[in-house]
């Protein structure tokens, strides 16, 4: 029962923490922080497993943070106490986020620097030098310890790696053993992730001593009450026609998040939606983490409803550096040549793993992922707003995925999670009206289209810099030519194919698409029929008892003189 759950006030913590607690609404701890936070404070190393969206980044956030005040009660030296390690800047961000929202009465004594952007080592240098008591990153931490920027090796006592899965898989296995070296000796550790792969173990191996293991869900995804899983069969072509009319009908509603498997992909998709005035905004590893994390920040504050991610981290391994370049796939990821764009890619992306996309009702597989890891990961991003209103994982899948679409089911009914995809019972011959109008937009979104949408939009970053401001201010000429170059049009978007005429929405999806809009439409017709039937009765009074072929004179000239 709920009562008997041990509730934050219970575990010892400091009023000032409690009172942050308190004004982010978490009434009671998520299970994973019941048991986390109370072994944490005991000072025990933990290896923890629980599903995405679980609350796993307080689950090490608060303990940390209680540790430091608890020593600054005695000590007021200012040191480096805390390291917490994230694969991804978008990670880094979020967790630095949370973590000043929870220090929000104590931020005087809990400071927290968060160096996984891509500043130069000399500009993130100050901030290190003021001591901070957290310091959140991934690579760059080796780049500051072997400049001297940070110390460890002396004040630090607690070292967390979150989403511990993917630290391996993009490349940082060296860097965090040679981390390894300029840590003490003795430290607290915890190591929290979704899934608990042969990785984990090694990481498990190198950083903990006798953790205590936390195994909080037998499933690594929500239950059917939160989470309905549905697969439909279809080729490329059908994808498009599909997705169209899921998104234009409204068949699919609320806020929405497109899996794609390359950049091009994303920016395919996009120009296709736009021909249909459907709004949606793109996430990939092109764009600078400072666009990603406000994308993200839009999203979550409801600008917009749909994102296309280009999930490419689950798509191939990639190479980071001469350490990493010996990294091969995991079992069962196909191997993917490189983008064709030549833009500079970030390594550290990956927006299906540990990223809080807020109130999320579907996510959509528009590209089925390669790994299960990375299927667990895509749907765990769902965040229905109610519990009586589940979401929605719905997989595109073509011929060549029908062997993954097994694994991936084969590895949730193992896991006893119950959790099957089913079939999504949606007859592709009733839409097959709308296919010809897919075709049109299709003819304008051409590679050349999609290269310059991707050119467009890289243009308009650059006018976006902070950093090239100066630079623009000193030399407002290249300005100029940037803003006043040829306007450039990635497809030429049909006016006609914004709306959608009644006659090709079959009549078994009629009500479905938007009953009030159903209704208006019928009330309008109403009201016409309605006008004329007055209009009629006023010209019979006029004419009552008059010759017809008058009458039929005087109608007609009603009629032009309306029109008139």
């Amino acid at each position: 029962m709920a009562s008997e759950r041990l509730q934050f006030h219970e575990m010892g913590l400091d009023d000032r923490l409690l009172k942050a607690v308190a004004d982010l609404g978490w009434s009671q701890p998520t299970l994973i922080q019941e048991k986390a936070i109370p072994l944490a404070l005991e000072g025990k190393d933990l290896l923890a497993r629980a599903r995405t969206g679980s609350g796993k980044t307080a689950a090490y956030a608060v303990p940390v943070i209680q540790r430091i005040l608890a020593s600054k009660q005695s000590v007021r030296e200012q040191d480096v106490k805390a390291l917490i390690l994230v694969p991804t800047k978008e990670l880094g961000q979020q967790v630095q986020t949370m973590i000043r929202q929870l220090t929000a009465y104590c931020s005087r004594d809990v400071r927290v620097a968060d160096i996984s952007g891509k500043a130069d080592l000399s500009t993130q240098r100050p901030i290190l030098m003021e001591k901070p008591d957290i310091v959140v990153g991934p690579s760059r931490v080796l780049a500051h310890l072997n400049a001297q920027n940070l110390l460890l090796h002396s004040s630090l006592e607690m070292l967390v790696v979150d989403e511990a899965d993917l630290l391996f898989s993009v490349g940082f296995e060296a860097d965090l053993k040679h981390l390894l070296c300029h840590l003490p000796k003795i430290y607290q550790s915890f190591l929290m992730s979704a899934t608990l792969s042969e990785d984990v173990q090694s990481l498990k191996e190198l950083l903990l001593h006798n953790p205590v293991i936390l195994k909080l869900q037998g499933s690594q995804l929500p239950d059917s009450s939160q989470l309905q899983q549905y697969s439909i069969k279809c080729e490329e072509e059908d994808k498009f026609l599909l997705i169209y009319t899921l998104l234009k009908l409204r068949l699919v509603q609320g806020k929405t998040l497109l899996f794609v498997g390359a950049v091009d992909r994303s920016y395919r998709l996009k120009l296709f939606l736009e021909q249909f005035g459907i709004p949606s905004c793109v996430l990939n590893s092109e764009l600078p983490v400072g666009s990603r994390c406000h994308i993200i920040s839009q999203f979550n504050q409801g600008f917009y409803d749909y994102i296309i991610a280009a999930d490419e981290q689950s798509l191939a391994v990639p190479a980071v550096g001469a350490a990493s370049a010996d990294v091969t796939a995991t079992k069962g990821k196909k191997k993917k040549t490189p983008d064709k764009g030549g833009k500079s890619k970030d390594k550290e992306f990956g927006v299906s793993r540990g990223v809080d996309f807020q109130n999320v009702s579907n996510v959509i597989n528009f590209d089925f992922p390669t790994t299960v890891e990375s299927y667990i990961h895509r749907v765990g991003r769902k965040r229905a707003k109610r519990r009586d209103n589940p979401g929605t994982a719905l997989s595109f899948i073509s011929h060549k995925e029908v062997d993954l679409l097994s694994e991936v089911e084969e590895a949730l009914t193992g896991d006893h999670s119950g959790s099957v995809l089913k079939p999504y019972e949606f007859k592709m011959e009733e839409i097959e009206g709308f296919r010809y109008r897919c075709r049109d937009a299709m003819r304008s979104v051409t590679k050349q289209a999609v290269k310059e949408a991707r050119l467009k939009e890289i243009k308009q970053e650059l006018l976006n810099s902070e950093k090239l401001k100066t630079y623009f201010e000193d030399n407002p000429r290249d300005l100029q030519l940037l803003r006043h170059d040829k306007d450039l049009h990635p497809a030429v978007v049909k006016p006609h194919l914004r709306n959608l005429p009644d006659y090709l929405i079959p009549d078994t999806l009629r009500k479905v698409i938007n009953p009030l809009s159903c209704k208006n439409r019928r009330k309008r017709k109403e009201k016409a029929k309605l006008g004329v039937v007055k209009a009629s009765f006023k010209i019979f009074q006029n004419t009552r008892g008059k010759d017809p072929l008058k009458t039929f004179r005087y109608t007609r000239g009603k009629n032009r003189a309306g029109k008139a």
